[in-house]
């Protein structure tokens, strides 16, 4: 009698469409012929319908921890419930100092219970709410690993980290890392980070590439009102505002004489939209365009109408100064030149991807102006630099060479019964 697949949780406590690291993990495990359940959370009926149609063709499951979108009184009292523990958690810091898990929000009760009832050979946390339950788990005997998407006590901005348990999270991030059996993260340059910070074997980097198979291959349509032939640059986030390198973008364009027109993605913070508009020139103003948020099967093709990509990461956040994001490698795949500040982990990209990436001192308007003008000023230049990102992205930076990193990692780490050198 054949033996049973080994079985893998991944928690996640968020929707799938919004974690598509997880998603990748989660899939590219499962077609390796493990059985998978990703056990995440539904907090947006927007996301939640781009899950339910995902859930359709994907080889694994997926248990929603808790599903605020679900209409009547019980579930209404469900969400009032969730905010009071969390604020209560947050008051209570706020007050005393004292930090609990109760801050990183999510029921973590019920997804520690329901993690618990399933005899999976190996536990992966995605998140920093996961994280507690990990080493809750940890601690119960099971093997338990960590993809650290973010260095998750090193993100954020400084004023919004004044309100976080930093010491419960470093606390969490030592024990997982340093006792459980897997760990990866984004970048070269986190993995030894973290091996420093805490004593612990670097974790394998995988890079948050995307399949070099799903790369548009060009159907004639203009999704986003592109101006042939105008060269057009563009940048994307879940979140259009403050802290991402708009700023110095918005002030370097105002320096160059080229045509242009740039290309901005994302849900817009409050006032964001506005502030834009007050921030640009009136010759500029009818050459930028805001476009919503788009599914991800949808966001390659986009991108892939542009010429030039903008990464403009601050390095005052050490999380975002020390990761490869996800947009970078969208850009590669997608065939632009990218223009990125010189962070620590698009450092590490620009090296293996010579002359796809222009590197400009973060905060420093004039380089970045001069960057764009040189790929703006010359065709050959900015087609060379596209052919060189598509290079790129097929040699290292897509998912099919990032694959078999993750399951050959994932591989040693169910196999040990308690640690696996990495």
């Amino acid at each position: 009698m054949a033996s049973s697949p080994l079985r893998i949780v991944l928690l996640t406590g968020n929707s799938l469409c919004h974690n598509p690291r997880a998603m990748k993990e989660a899939t590219a495990l499962a077609r390796a012929g493990y059985s998978v359940d990703v056990l995440g959370a539904w907090l947006d009926p927007e996301f939640k319908a781009r899950d339910e149609r995902l859930l359709k063709q994907l080889p694994f499951r997926f248990t929603p921890v808790i599903d605020v979108t679900m209409p009547g009184a019980r579930a209404a009292f469900a969400r009032l419930a969730q905010r009071a523990r969390r604020k209560t958690a947050q008051l209570a810091y706020d007050l005393t100092g004292m930090q609990n898990s109760l801050q990183l929000g999510l029921d973590l009760g019920r997804m520690l219970r329901l993690a618990l009832n399933i005899p999976a050979q190996l536990y992966l946390a995605h998140s920093e709410p996961c994280l507690a339950v990990a080493r809750t788990l940890l601690r119960a005997g099971r093997r338990v690993g960590v993809d650290m998407e973010d260095w998750f006590s090193e993100d954020l901005l400084p004023e919004a980290r004044r309100h976080r348990p930093l010491g419960l999270l470093r606390s969490l991030e030592r024990e997982v890392l340093s006792q459980g059996v897997h760990a990866s993260c984004p970048s070269q340059a986190m993995s030894g980070a973290l091996a420093a910070a805490y004593g612990c074997p670097p974790p394998t980097v995988v890079y948050n590439a995307f399949a070099w198979s799903d790369r548009p291959l060009g159907d004639g349509t203009n999704r986003d009102g592109r101006e042939r032939p105008v060269p057009s640059l563009h940048w994307f986030s879940t979140t259009l505002g403050p802290g991402r390198g708009l700023e110095e973008l918005l002030a370097a364009i105002e320096l160059l004489d080229r045509d242009f027109v740039l290309h901005l993605r994302g849900r817009p913070a409050p006032g964001f939209a506005e502030w834009i508009r007050t921030r640009l020139p009136e010759r500029r103003r009818d050459r930028v365009r805001l476009h919503p948020l788009v599914a991800n099967d949808q966001l390659l093709p986009c991108i892939a109408e542009h010429d030039i990509g903008f990464a403009g990461e601050q390095p005052d956040c050490r999380s975002r100064d020390l990761t490869v994001t996800n947009k970078m490698l969208h850009y590669l795949l997608a065939g632009l030149a990218v223009v990125a500040s010189d962070t620590k982990g698009q450092r590490e990209v620009a090296s293996q991807a010579p002359g796809a990436v222009f590197l400009y001192p973060a905060g420093d308007v004039r380089a970045l102006a001069g960057a764009l003008d040189r790929l703006l000023g010359s065709p050959d230049a900015l087609a060379q630099a596209k052919a060189a990102a598509i290079a790129a992205a097929r040699d290292i930076f897509c998912w099919e060479r990032q694959e078999p990193v993750l399951l050959d990692a994932i591989e040693r780490a169910v196999a040990c019964p308690e640690r696996v050198s990495r």
